[in-house]
């Protein structure tokens, strides 16, 4: 589990393609400090396992499903990524709670400048609107954000200088794919509720016996 909060950007160092997988090293420093193998680091939102580890890189295996939905697919040397540890139970929330399994890919829309922040539009796979609101939580390449509006196929958050200076969210450009991760909350509430609804087929069977 983690909580959005990027611990550091890290560089691809290496993509070795197997076929239907490939291995990803990623050079880093914050991150490697009491990292072992078998621990969990998310890239760009995306839960991946330390395999092997120097003192200054590690490498995952990236499964064909990961590539197939998440922004990790394309990913090359050279890119910089977005790096957290797996969340302990001694440190601060400080963002919300992230899973990292990614939900969806998103594209960015639009950036508007402004003084001291900059909005950022993004669109999203129409399903996953039902989870977000208006304040709600979203993660964004593994950055845990507020929405400040949700919209019916695309939301938009206000990036501060922090998050600018110091995520992949400050360089990506108009076009550019993002993995999405939704509030894995509103995800259980979504179906718990679900259960409880009448679905359209039951309340037609109901006007029909009452008639």
């Amino acid at each position: 589990m983690f909580t959005g909060i990027v611990e550091e950007l890290g560089t691809v160092e290496s993509v070795e393609d197997q076929g239907d997988a490939i291995r990803l090293t990623v050079r880093a420093t914050t991150v490697l400090e009491g990292t072992g193998l078998g621990d969990s680091i998310a890239v760009n939102g995306c839960c991946l396992t330390v395999a092997t580890r120097t003192d200054d890189t590690w490498t995952a295996d990236v499964m064909q499903e990961t590539l197939d939905r998440t922004s990790l697919h394309g990913v090359a040397p050279g890119d910089t990524v977005n790096l957290e540890r797996a969340v302990t139970a001694d440190k601060r929330l400080g963002g919300h709670i992230v899973q990292g399994h990614v939900d969806g890919v998103g594209t960015v829309l639009a950036r508007t400048p402004s003084e001291h922040w900059e909005v950022v539009e993004v669109a999203m796979p129409e399903e996953m609107g039902r989870y977000l609101v208006d304040k709600g939580s979203i993660t964004v390449d593994g950055v845990s954000l507020t929405v400040v509006e949700a919209r019916p196929t695309s939301f938009t958050v206000s990036l501060i200088p922090e998050t600018l200076a110091r995520t992949t969210l400050g360089h990506r450009q108009v076009g550019d794919r993002v993995n999405l991760e939704t509030d894995v909350i509103a995800k259980h509430v979504a179906k718990l509720v679900a259960a409880y609804l009448p679905t359209a087929a039951g309340e037609q069977h109901s006007k029909e016996q009452q008639a």
